[in-house]
């Protein structure tokens, strides 16, 4: 990899006050859709999460194959339960983020996708666990990081956001969860844009409140 220009602390962008507010009301309006009448409580969560920067695709660091770069991220999120199936330990929530990187670069992210939530797990009983994953959602930085910047320099503040997630909590205290996530950055393999850039990867860990 290039190496990678280091970039001073800045205010927040002019672009990210007027975008601010409408991501806001967009995850606002998400999160008030109804629920399906089978729903049961604590469909609404908090929480936050932070993490490390890695090189590599989100699958990367599965193998052991990212390599941790001096870029960090702090981020508040929130989610709301819109759907659960009647028939699957299976559910829709709508997850919103915002984030606040450093390091390298020092820049805000805002983001919200759609998440599904598996809980089929035979071992729940003794230790409930959940698996979480949003492939398609929309993620605004106020600058261009110059760790999504591709060979000729260019790259966009627009990208597609994804999220892997496993969560865990334990049986008495289910409104207290712990997560890993992988939180990602991309171009749905260029379908957005042909920079030549990975865009950005996120080892975190994280905690939330259901209530």
């Amino acid at each position: 990899m290039e190496s990678i220009r280091s970039t001073a602390a800045q205010p927040l962008h002019p672009l990210a006050r007027q975008h601010a507010p409408l991501l806001s009301l967009v995850l606002a309006a998400c999160l008030l859709l109804p629920a399906s009448a089978q729903a049961q409580e604590r469909d609404w969560s908090i929480g936050a999460y932070a993490g490390q920067y890695y090189d590599t695709e989100p699958a990367g660091i599965i193998k052991g194959k990212g390599n941790f770069l001096n870029q960090y991220l702090v981020a508040l999120t929130a989610s709301k339960t819109v759907w659960r199936s009647q028939t699957l330990p299976l559910a829709l929530e709508i997850d919103g983020m915002i984030g606040h990187q450093f390091g390298q670069a020092t820049l805000q992210e805002f983001a919200i996708a759609p998440v599904l939530r598996w809980s089929g797990f035979p071992w729940n009983e003794t230790l409930p666990t959940s698996f979480r994953f949003g492939p398609l959602g929309y993620s605004y930085t106020t600058i261009v990081s110059p760790l999504e910047q591709g060979p000729t320099g260019e790259g966009t503040r627009h990208l597609n956001f994804l999220l892997i997630e496993l969560t865990f909590s334990r049986p008495r205290w289910k409104e207290h969860e712990v997560f890993v996530r992988l939180h990602h950055r991309c171009t749905i393999e260029d379908l957005l844009n042909n920079y030549g850039a990975n865009g950005e990867d996120f080892l975190a860990f994280g905690y939330r409140r259901f209530f």
